[in-house]
């Protein structure tokens, strides 16, 4: 197995975030430090990170966390911002979130100490779709939906082609549901000011047909055994 790939089984965190763990030399192999991927694990073998030595799990744990605003999508944050590892005390996985969600963004994470999975969800050739409701300023046209349906570039950057639908006017503005199937950084938000708009509410509500539902902010649970094998599928 290859060691990007042993250290994303190990939970450690999704296979690209381990790549960039070993690109910063924080890897080792039998005491050595691991500088390339293409380094396979043996039986026997002993892999560390940042000094900790790491196996992989027996079983693996899955969490559906109702994020609020005011936390941050990471395991540790070096501003001392709150994580959304503070909202699941007493978890003795070692887990983290699967993907992210802006800090003033609410809605539904998944956190895990399964790499491969979190890999399956995250990278883009999968284009697993993500679903949110969206309050934006003053009431989009038709023809700026459409924009959107097609996909825009905003600040030389191409976000892909997106589903909406306007929902109605709710607290000054209009609610919009739109499903991405790429996961840039701050993409709906982009997507909207690209319009001349402002988002004035986000809350993901969906990752595929996994709904969130049931959980007020900041609570969570185990995700169900039919859950599991839904996201495994995808």
């Amino acid at each position: 197995m290859r060691i990007n790939k042993y250290l994303s089984s190990c939970g450690v965190d999704s296979r690209r975030k381990c790549e960039k763990l070993i690109e910063e030399g924080r890897v080792r192999l039998n005491g050595k430090t691991v500088t390339a991927f293409a380094v396979d694990i043996k039986d026997g073998d002993t892999v560390e990170v940042d000094g900790h030595v790491v196996r992989i799990a027996a079983k693996r744990t899955y969490i559906m966390l109702h994020k609020p605003k005011g936390c941050v999508c990471t395991v540790h944050d070096d501003k001392g911002r709150k994580t959304v590892m503070d909202l699941v005390g007493g978890v003795r996985a070692r887990l983290f979130p699967v993907g992210r969600l802006d800090y003033d963004t609410e809605g539904l994470l998944i956190l895990t100490d399964d790499g491969e999975l979190a890999n399956k969800i995250t990278h883009p050739k999968n284009a697993v779709a993500k679903t949110y409701s969206v309050r934006v300023e003053g009431e989009p046209t038709e023809a700026e939906l459409k924009r959107l349906r097609a996909g825009v570039e905003y600040g030389g950057v191409k976000y892909g082609a997106a589903r909406v639908s306007a929902v109605g006017a709710e607290n000054g503005g209009t609610k919009l549901n739109v499903t991405i199937f790429e996961g840039k950084n701050h993409e709906i938000k982009n997507m909207i000011e690209s319009l001349g708009r402002r988002v004035l509410f986000l809350k993901r509500v969906a990752i595929g047909e996994l709904r969130l539902g049931g959980l007020n902010r900041g609570e969570w649970r185990y995700l169900k055994t039919d859950e599991i094998e839904y996201l495994r599928s995808l």
